[in-house]
């Protein structure tokens, strides 16, 4: 029998961050994650899965889910379509970062 003995998650997050590298590959990410989580709000609110979007998109469950993973770049229409078939209205916005603000 393997007896590996498994760390919970947050131990490992709570070293990592104790390493400045990490903080800043992580903090690098915030508009990903941002991003990542507004899409999976808007289906949710929608009451719709992946399949859903994606058949109303007319993509792949698969698509939908790399556009949610926050895997690549998606385009200005992409966002639109995913807004549409969520019945939602994409709105972008700027604010100040805490480095424009340092400057």
């Amino acid at each position: 029998m393997n007896k590996r003995k498994t760390i919970p998650v947050e131990e490992s997050f709570a070293q990592w961050r104790r390493d400045p590298a990490y903080v800043r590959a992580y903090g690098s990410l915030d508009e990903e994650f941002a991003l990542a989580e507004a899409l999976i709000d808007a289906r949710s609110r929608a009451g719709l899965s992946q399949e859903d979007v994606a058949k109303k998109m007319k993509t792949s469950q698969p698509s939908v889910a790399r556009l949610e993973g926050g895997r690549g770049n998606p385009s200005l229409d992409t966002l639109r379509r995913y807004a549409k078939a969520t019945g939602m209205r994409l709105e972008i916005s700027f604010s100040s970062s805490k480095r424009a603000r340092a400057r």
